[in-house]
């Protein structure tokens, strides 16, 4: 006998299996986990994005060395552009001359829009290339997660002969092979290294050549909630190239004693908090200039 179905009970037929679904659809389910690829563009991303919108400013310590620099500079950042104060050269404290010559520069930059012009667009050139490299980093390299630790995932990065560099700075970056280490919580950088894996020639070696074994290192730590900063930079690649006066150098940069500069403070200001030494009390750093 064939059963005839009432309309409550055609109704319910309906209804029990979409509900069941909207219950299937509406649990919870797992994330997929990213790529070691979807991890850097997701870091990359973060850095320009979050970089761009970052307005805050910054006084330091500041020490750099190469083969023919080695000084200790406090650093104070103003919306008008940056000022600093040299405290070391050499490990020893500057002269009083070298000291008012430093001063003198620094009114001379206070006092010049067109100096400051030329040395923002110095400026805004660097950050240019810098977000520029960091957009290859996804595609220029075959990348693998190394391990999850600590809320950080380190990755390894091998060199990807198919990638096409645009340029010769990215031909520079795309053939170093190395390690990048990521906040995972908040998706920054923490940490990137490389080691060039082979020899660069320009020019068929005519216009210049960068040795193998070279190797590079960018630290970056957060200096206030949601706020990060390049503290270390180790550059140590050999080799000669006429048109890349950065990148065949020497050079190890250290930053620390961050503190936020009072949006109070412009470019006179901080000029005034140097020549008061109201810049090295404020950090903690006591300061000593030869006679």
């Amino acid at each position: 006998m064939t059963q005839i179905l009432r309309p409550h009970c055609i109704l319910h037929a309906f209804l029990v299996p979409a509900f069941l679904l909207a219950l299937i659809l509406a649990a919870p389910r797992p994330a997929r986990a990213q790529s070691a690829k979807e991890i850097v563009t997701t870091m990359v991303n973060n850095e320009i994005r979050l970089e761009a919108a970052d307005h805050s400013r910054w006084m330091y310590r500041d020490a750099y060395k190469s083969p023919t620099k080695d000084t200790v500079k406090l650093i104070i950042q103003t919306p008008q552009g940056n000022l600093s104060e040299t405290i070391e050269d050499h490990g020893q404290p500057p002269s009083a001359e070298e000291h008012q010559d430093d001063l003198n520069h620094m009114q001379q930059i206070v006092s010049d829009p067109s100096l400051r012009e030329k040395l923002r667009r110095a400026e805004a050139h660097d950050g240019q290339q810098a977000d520029e490299l960091m957009r290859m980093l996804p595609d220029a390299f075959i990348w693998k997660i190394v391990s999850r630790d600590n809320g950080q995932i380190t990755l390894a990065s091998q060199v990807d002969p198919n990638f096409s560099p645009p340029s010769m700075s990215a031909r520079v970056l795309a053939s170093m092979a190395g390690t990048l280490v990521v906040d995972e919580r908040e998706m920054r950088l923490i940490k990137l290294n490389g080691r060039l894996a082979q020899p660069i020639n320009f020019g068929w070696g005519i216009l210049g050549h960068l040795d193998a074994g070279g190797t590079f290192v960018i630290v970056r730590n957060e200096v206030a909630p949601g706020i990060w900063q390049i503290t270390q930079t180790h550059v140590h690649i050999s080799g000669h190239a006429l048109f890349f006066h950065t990148i065949g150098d020497q050079e190890d940069e250290i930053t620390d004693d961050y503190k936020p500069v009072p949006d109070s403070v412009d470019l006179n200001k901080a000029a005034q908090m140097i020549r008061d030494g109201e810049l090295a009390r404020e950090l903690g750093i006591e300061t000593h200039f030869g006679h």
